[in-house]
């Protein structure tokens, strides 16, 4: 068919579109440019080229349900988290109770509002309900079941005693753990693991459950786009196709300015400014050792161990240094200030302080092993594809580039989940301790029954997650943050914390909205790499404020039903670290582009 004289291939284009009666029409013009692609003629959620492909049972996402204007659209695609977090921080109920509300109301506007056919809708549950219970409730139950067994064999008391002999400045201790070394289980294992593990030791040495739950939660962000051995860059690598080794580089110009922040404000988190000054030094010391490694390492060397690496050096550095600087005063919590000062008691000795920690060193050797295990693709998966769900649902432009059916099968192979590996820590510790079965059986018991309120949590919480991606409605959501125009740099990195505050990781994050960051940075003549980046970087924010994070943070310091409060806690922590990450990412889109890297090579990659 010839083009009409003096029509544009575009006007062409666009009149051909409409003559097809492609999709449900497109979000109502505000002033602000519609997301890139549509002005390009694309519908927001029209089917596929070629709908006789389709399979029987099939449904595309339609990302502007019913017709209506894009901001009613946002605020209908919003209401299922909305409910989780009022129920939780408003009416403080419990976090089983709040999962309960926000997943009932996440199934009822998915088939009433976003018209998704009630069988997938029950099926992305039920997948992410799986999901919750294993790997992430997996996880969560062998780190507290490693914690219970050194406790039970008396370990704990000695780590307690080595650690106070370091340092038994609450300040320090938190540097240590929650940032140096929950780095290290970040970057081997994520999803999880850093967090549980992390407050389980701060609870162990002493600290109250719910300063140790806020402190973990605000460390375990820097650390996060390298997480599980950079599995959050290889989901982001695949979906927007652009090159990891400049995915990785750029990161790594992005947060070592966060990660020097970050341990500055962890210890602001507890104390006033002129508490906080007193450790500066150390502070200083363990920030920029975290940085400076984080910086090199992934822009030079490798994507994998770029965290393992970091909370290594930090840990060592800080360690070091403690062994040559004391702050003026030991500072402990207001409560422990009649308590007998560490320094005066007996130093435990080298080969008692290599036992007491003998538990955690195995934890560390498994955990490592498991991640690069998984990474490199030496486990093999027994997928189980979801009835009604795999490869039925389609997402469209502008969210993706071409029309493509989602994925959802369930990996049924236990034994390559992280928390196995913790849960072989676990029988090989008690071997060495040499802990009765009858104790080791104790010790089980006390660990399922922290578990049973938890995991009522967890699970539904990963149903509303899931449930959310595969109806489209985070989708929704991150069209919204397209329409910012020129402001899309700093919005656009929100655009990740809204990921993973969505779905509580920030690998879904970078599969969720890394296509659609990466076409709206080319229409909007951006960096696609800057953007892409933008959104992992912001994402490790939204880290602190994700249910699930919350709920392991509970879990793990026993303090089941202090979700909202912890949530509220931490909440405004998440948005002031996440602008100062839209800021930086504002500079280098309008400042300093040319430090944008492209073509990087390096010299470990994968």
């Amino acid at each position: 068919m010839g083009r009409v004289p003096g029509r544009s291939r575009r006007e062409e284009r666009r009149s051909n579109l409409a003559a097809a009666g492609r999709g449900g029409g497109r979000f109502r013009d505000s002033g602000n440019p519609l997301p890139p692609p549509a002005r390009d003629g694309y519908k927001l959620g029209h089917m596929p080229s070629n709908p006789a492909a389709l399979a029987p049972g099939s449904w595309v996402q339609n990302y502007q349900p019913q017709g209506w204007p894009w901001w009613l659209a946002a605020i209908m695609a919003a209401l299922p988290v909305a409910m989780l977090f009022y129920f939780l921080a408003g009416l403080k109920s419990s976090a089983p109770r709040a999962a309960a509300a926000g997943a009932i109301t996440a199934i009822l506007v998915a088939v009433l509002y976003v018209q998704m056919p009630w069988r997938m809708a029950l099926s992305a549950f039920g997948f992410g309900v799986a999901f919750g219970l294993v790997p992430i409730g997996w996880v969560v139950f062998a780190a507290i079941f490693l914690y219970q067994i050194a406790v039970d064999t008396g370990k704990f008391e000695v780590m307690k005693a080595s650690i106070a002999h370091l340092t038994a400045d609450r300040r320090l201790q938190a540097l240590l753990i929650a940032f140096s070394f929950g780095a290290i289980m970040e970057g081997a294992a994520g999803f999880g693991t850093p967090v549980a593990i992390s407050v389980a030791l701060l609870v162990g040495l002493g600290f109250r459950p719910f300063p140790a739950a806020v402190l973990c939660l605000i460390a375990n962000t820097a650390p996060v786009a390298w997480g599980s051995v950079g599995t959050p860059l290889r989901a982001l690598e695949a979906v927007s196709g652009l090159p990891i080794n400049d995915l990785s580089a750029m990161n790594a110009r992005i947060l070592p300015i966060t990660s020097i922040i970050i341990p500055l404000w962890l210890v602001k988190a507890m104390v006033p400014w002129r508490e906080t000054l007193e450790v500066l030094p150390a502070v200083l010391v363990c920030g920029v050792s975290f940085a400076v490694t984080q910086f090199a390492w992934g822009n030079y060397l490798d994507v994998g161990l770029v965290d393992i690496v970091a909370g290594v050096v930090s840990l060592v550095a800080l360690a070091l240094f403690l062994t040559r600087w004391r702050p003026k005063r030991v500072w402990r919590f207001p409560e422990e200030s009649e308590a007998p000062s560490a320094q005066g008691l007996p130093a435990p000795g080298p080969r008692q302080v290599f036992i007491a920690w003998l538990p955690f060193l195995v934890l560390f050797a498994f955990v490592i092993l498991w991640g690069l295990l998984r990474a490199y693709g030496q486990f093999t998966k027994r997928e189980f594809p979801i009835p009604f769900l795999d490869q039925k649902v389609f997402r469209t432009q502008p969210v993706v580039a071409e029309e493509r059916a989602e994925k959802a099968a369930y990996d049924l192979n236990l034994f390559s989940a992280t928390g196995t590996g913790v849960l072989l820590a676990c029988f090989v510790t008690s071997i060495l301790s040499r802990q009765s079965p009858g104790a080791f059986f104790r010790s089980f018991v006390s660990a399922c029954s922290r578990m049973r309120v938890p995991i009522l949590a967890i699970a539904p919480m990963l149903g509303l997650a899931y449930l959310t991606r595969y109806s489209g409605m985070d989708a929704i959501l991150g069209l919204a943050f397209t329409r910012t125009g020129i402001l899309y740099p700093f919005f656009g990195t929100f655009l990740g914390w809204l990921g993973v505050a969505l779905t509580g990781s920030d690998t879904s994050s970078n599969a969720l909205f890394g296509s659609l960051q990466r076409i709206t940075a080319e229409q909007l003549q951006l960096s696609p790499v800057l953007m892409c980046s933008a959104n992992s970087a912001g994402g490790v924010m939204g880290k602190m404020v994700d249910a699930q994070s919350i709920v392991v943070a509970s879990a793990a310091s026993n303090q089941v039903g202090s979700e909202g409060k912890i949530l509220l806690a931490v909440f405004w922590h998440s948005v002031l670290l996440t602008t100062i990450v839209a800021l930086i990412v504002l500079l280098y889109a309008y400042v300093v582009p040319a430090l944008v890297p492209s073509g990087v090579k390096l010299r470990w990659s994968s």
